[in-house]
């Protein structure tokens, strides 16, 4: 007769999950299913930082945002089926709900098994979020959540900061252990708390699994704010999980090439194209002529030019342009060099 495992309804229980993993490294290190820290410190050697005085990236409610992300929580994810596209088929999955709950859950099936992660998060501008992080497993208070979230953070509030860490923190604990060992996060922010995030990045994934910080630049700029300044980019923050089994990124890497000696270095050709969607401009619709054979090239009706004729034009004339071979007449023969 086949038992049936009873399930306690819990998501994963990751302060049990730490334990486990540490018993394993250091089993001598515990005495009667405790952790003897003094034993753990002699292991450990002259590694342990026992300085009072040491670096360190501190603010009010850290603790809490660390158990925040330990917490075990009797949520479950209900399926839509009615709602669903090619439920029996599809290979994609669409959640809606609160974020930190939902990571919760995933925890059970997908610890360690996500590629990429790439989230966009409140800035913190002042007006863009609220979390209490105080959920209960019943939908009045899951309503009451929904009624709040149009309230702000504002910057005049006494713990503006501390309160976007808070908010934070356990997300990116909890997203980090759905990483594959060679997977990354891209995590979108600007200059109100770019230097934040890296600090806490640095803490939960690691110094030396920062990649790199992209900036790019926004369609449009931003409002003159009060020191006279509009910025017009925002910031993309890279990590890896694991420096050792990292891989990912460094095979995309090795596909750019630099067969024409270009004195700029290595490039990969890139589709001078994109599709039709709402955001597109009027004026990247337009007939591309080649300068030296005033060949002229149409849109695509499904498509049209990644840059506007202006940007076309410079890109054409830093000689980042890969114009199409024996006089093709077909848009996507057009490349740029990225």
């Amino acid at each position: 007769m086949e038992t049936i495992e009873k399930l306690d309804g819990k998501t994963l229980n990751l302060v049990k999950e730490n334990i486990s993993a540490l018993k394993s490294l250091f089993p001598e290190a515990f005495s009667e299913e405790k952790i003897d820290f003094d034993k753990l410190r002699l292991l450990l050697g002259d590694e342990v930082e026992t300085s009072s005085e040491k670096y360190s990236f501190n603010w009010h409610g850290k603790s809490e945002a660390i158990k925040l992300a330990l917490k075990q929580s009797s949520g479950t994810l209900k399926p839509c089926v009615k709602d669903s596209k090619n439920w029996d088929t599809t290979k994609n999955l669409y959640i809606e709900g609160d974020n930190l709950e939902v990571l919760r859950i995933l925890q059970g099936a997908y610890q360690n098994k996500v590629k990429m992660i790439y989230i966009d998060p409140p800035y913190n501008t002042g007006k863009d979020f609220v979390y209490k992080d105080s959920f209960k497993d019943n939908i009045k208070n899951y309503k009451e959540q929904v009624q709040e979230t149009g309230k702000a953070n504002p910057e005049t509030a006494g713990r503006y900061h501390t309160n976007w860490l808070n908010m934070m923190y356990p997300r990116l604990k909890l997203a980090r252990n759905l990483l594959k060992d060679d997977g990354v996060i891209f995590i979108s922010i600007d200059d109100h708390e770019v230097h934040n995030l890296r600090k806490i990045c640095d803490e939960i994934f690691g110094e030396e699994n920062f990649i790199g910080c992209f900036i790019w630049k926004r369609r449009v700029s931003s409002a003159m704010s009060e020191n006279n300044i509009s910025t017009d980019h925002e910031y993309v923050t890279v990590y890896q999980k694991s420096f050792s089994s990292f891989s990912g990124l460094a095979k995309d890497f090795n596909k750019y090439t630099n067969p024409d000696n270009d004195q700029r270095g290595p490039w990969i050709a890139d589709n001078l194209t994109v599709g039709m969607t709402a955001s597109m401009r009027p004026n990247q619709a337009y007939n591309l002529i080649v300068p030296e054979t005033k060949i002229s090239y149409p849109y695509n009706p499904n498509r049209v030019w990644a840059y506007i004729p202006s940007s076309m034009d410079q890109l054409i004339a830093k000689g980042r342009i890969i114009f199409p071979k024996d006089n093709s007449k077909y848009y996507y023969d057009w490349f740029i060099r990225r």
